[in-house]
């Protein structure tokens, strides 16, 4: 078995992965400023460490076979964060790196996209082992996505636009895969089980929330809508996901677990989630 370091380890996907690792018998590390609040035994060791400046880095890594590289933060840093990671990887002797990334990011002209691009490019020039999985977007992104616009009572809705949502349990088997594995390069993408468009999410969101809104079409413009638009984010043919997006509501709904870095789910650069 494996010392396996999880970056972002208290995240949307970094418990769901520490919890998988650690049944399936490795040594898991997780980097956060958070205690892990998983339900795996036993606990991994945490480490406080903030990627934006390194501290605590050095020790964090040593003795670490690989390491799963989930934190990440929309506001910007990850290509500096992720050079600091690759530079401790390197002088630690790590063998082998995986990357979780989101589909799309060479085709959708998104600030946030082109940094994950950057840091995918990063770790395959980086001399370690590497490996790279891309995803469409989790469940719980395109549920605090949609929560977030119907805190008013006119929903905005973009036209034209569709989504490929994940179970991020599953993401996090893949990535657990993966891990234990040897270095793969760029592996073969994961989708969710359905292309949906927008207005069906979010009239989907609101029936599951017992909560009604003026739904407002918009046409956004730019280079990111028309990537959208055109499928961008999409990987219909890897729909290799099962659970449901409708499933994962009832879920919620029903009180039973829906997991808990992954791509976008995590606004921090320090690895925590």
């Amino acid at each position: 078995m494996a010392t396996i370091l999880v970056t972002g380890g208290t995240g949307t996907l970094g418990r769901p992965l520490v919890d998988r690792l650690l049944d399936d018998g490795h040594g898991v590390r997780s980097l956060s400023r958070r205690p892990h609040t998983g339900t795996a035994r036993p606990r991994p060791r945490s480490y406080a460490v903030d990627l934006r400046d390194g501290t605590g880095l050095a020790e964090a890594v040593a003795g670490v076979d690989v390491i799963v590289h989930c934190a990440t933060s929309p506001a910007g840093g990850d290509a500096e964060a992720a050079g600091r990671l690759v530079a401790a990887a390197k002088a630690a002797g790590v063998r082998h790196l995986v990357y979780i990334s989101i589909v799309g990011v060479d085709r959708v002209p998104f600030g946030y996209y082109r940094a994950k691009l950057a840091v995918e490019r990063l770790i395959e020039d980086s001399g370690i082992g590497w490996t790279v999985l891309r995803t469409t977007q989790f469940h719980h992104l395109v549920l605090d996505v949609i929560k977030a616009g119907a805190r008013s009572p006119v929903l905005p809705l973009p036209t034209g636009v569709r989504v490929q949502p994940v179970e991020v349990r599953e993401v996090a088997a893949r990535l657990a895969e993966l891990a234990a594995g040897e270095p793969a390069g760029r592996v073969t993408d994961l989708g969710g089980p359905e292309v949906l468009d927008a207005r069906d999410l979010v009239r989907a969101t609101l029936e599951a929330g017992g909560r009604r809104r003026l739904l407002l079409p918009l046409w956004l413009p730019g280079a990111t809508a028309a990537a959208l638009r055109r499928g961008g984010n999409l990987t219909p043919e890897h729909a290799d996901g099962r659970r449901t997006y409708a499933e994962f509501l009832a879920e919620r709904a029903g009180g039973g677990p829906v997991g808990g870095c992954g791509p976008e789910a995590d606004g921090r650069v320090r690895a925590g989630g």
